[in-house]
């Protein structure tokens, strides 16, 4: 498996989604084409509609001889024909004589392959959806938890944790509306022949493919060439657009569970063990599994990229690179995000901690707050430098914010101390973070109930 994989996602409810990357499945789905090729030329009078039953009867892969196939492969060293023999002796009577009648080795695996992605992409899809409804209710649990906003790796303004899920929920939904806007140019079936002209089938091919398409449930290339492979980048950059947004996840939760921060944690199951020689370790399983198998699905665009490139109109060497990096992003895709539906439905957020964290700069991360309040009367450039100096100097030389406020003769002129209290509470400094987190959340859950 190209996935990276430990021991933790083994005893995830993959959905079904493992069994549908199998070989067996794929084998499966070259035959469901085959039968839908079948159907159509009968449907269309190509080929007697007798023999287009049996041949779609006989296309299950019980009725195929895989070692047989595997032997006829080792000598005469092509990857399909075997597997069409096989079919043509499983078929009674005469009827094996129509089998794959037109078309190309091509069209069949391409449209296969795209006929079990777009299986598993429905699975994605109900993944997300599960994603967004346990976002949804972190946002409204957390609308209200105060914690350090961070940038650049250090406090800037108080946010909530909410606010910080709104965040993530807004992406997910922009990466799953990008995955369904995609299936109209991703899920299509080629039945073209050997260079996509229909060649061998002349106009009556046309209307076998889009039959073939309708059979299968699925879109026609316009122009069915096996050198086209921009639509199966175009699903890869958009399964990595939603694995980044569950990678910006995990490093978060990987970041914040860190016994200094301590403002999250990873579910954890009794017996889990996290070193072979530490025995108190609770590691971010999901996280970092995450982190990795996201980073490595990053790659395979660029890849796939290179393989639509090559000249004239079908080379080996690109539906190859096509094919393996498809089947290995699904299979990355998978890890991240079923490791993210686990991450967010059993994280655990510690709002006490975070609270202390807002709370570690006496007030520095309120000096906007402050600013603000001076610039109604001196203007925001005068109020901006006076505070900065005072919170500079609170900063660098280990003083008290509030120390240095008090101190100012135009900043205690202008507010009483119980004023100035009031402005470094961070829970008082959140702006709409709270109505953000409860505006997603509802919108998360909106989107979610209307796809079930």
């Amino acid at each position: 498996m190209s996935a990276l994989f430990d021991s933790k996602t083994k005893s995830m409810d993959d959905r079904g989604i493992r069994a549908l990357l199998s070989d067996d499945h794929k084998y499966q789905s070259w035959l469901d084409v085959e039968a839908a090729l079948a159907t159509a030329q009968g449907e269309l009078g190509v080929i007697p509609r007798e023999a287009a039953a049996q041949i779609a009867s006989a296309c299950q892969l019980k009725n195929i001889d895989l070692e047989e196939v595997q032997k006829l492969q080792e000598k005469i060293g092509h990857g399909f024909v075997p597997f069409l023999k096989a079919l043509v002796r499983a078929c009674p009577g005469d009827s094996g004589k129509y089998v794959h009648l037109g078309v190309t080795t091509q069209n069949i695996q391409q449209s296969a392959q795209l006929l079990v992605t777009r299986k598993v992409h429905n699975k994605f899809l109900v993944v997300t959806h599960d994603i967004l409804h346990n976002l949804a209710a972190l946002a409204e649990q957390h609308a209200q938890t105060v914690m350090p906003g961070r940038t650049h790796g250090r406090h800037a303004i108080p946010i909530t944790y909410g606010f910080k899920v709104a965040v993530w929920i807004d992406e997910i939904l922009s990466a799953a509306a990008r995955l369904e806007e995609s299936e109209k140019r991703v899920f299509r079936v080629m039945m073209g022949g050997a260079v996509g002209a229909f060649n061998a089938s002349g106009n009556t091919g046309r209307k076998v493919q889009t039959r073939v398409a309708g059979l299968l449930n699925m879109q026609e290339m316009s122009v069915p060439s096996r050198n086209i492979g921009t639509h199966k980048v175009e699903y890869v950059m958009a399964l990595s657009l939603l694995a980044s947004v569950c990678h910006k996840m995990a490093e978060e939760v990987y970041a914040t569970t860190l016994e200094e921060i301590g403002e999250v944690i990873e579910g954890f199951r009794a017996g889990t063990v996290g070193s072979s020689t530490m025995p108190h370790k609770i590691n971010p399983k999901l996280a970092k599994g995450i982190i990795a198998n996201a980073q490595k699905l990053y790659s395979l665009p660029a890849v796939m990229m290179s393989a639509c490139c090559r000249p004239y109109e079908a080379d080996s060497s690109a539906y190859m690179l096509l094919e393996s990096s498809l089947h290995e992003a699904l299979q990355l895709m998978t890890e991240i995000v079923l490791r993210a539906e686990e991450l967010t439905r059993c994280l655990h957020v510690n709002p006490q901690k975070m609270s202390a964290n807002a709370e570690i700069n006496h007030g520095l991360d309120n000096s906007e707050f402050v600013m603000m309040q001076l610039a109604s009367t001196l203007g925001k450039d005068q109020a901006h430098a006076k505070v900065y100096e005072m919170a500079i100097d609170a900063n660098l030389n280990g003083k008290e914010f509030m120390q240095c406020l008090q101190k100012d003769k135009q900043v205690s002129a202008l507010f009483t101390t119980d004023e100035l209290k009031q402005m470094l509470i961070p829970h008082n400094y959140t702006g709409e973070a709270a109505n953000i987190a409860l505006e997603q959340a509802q919108r998360a859950r909106g989107v979610a109930q209307a796809q079930e």
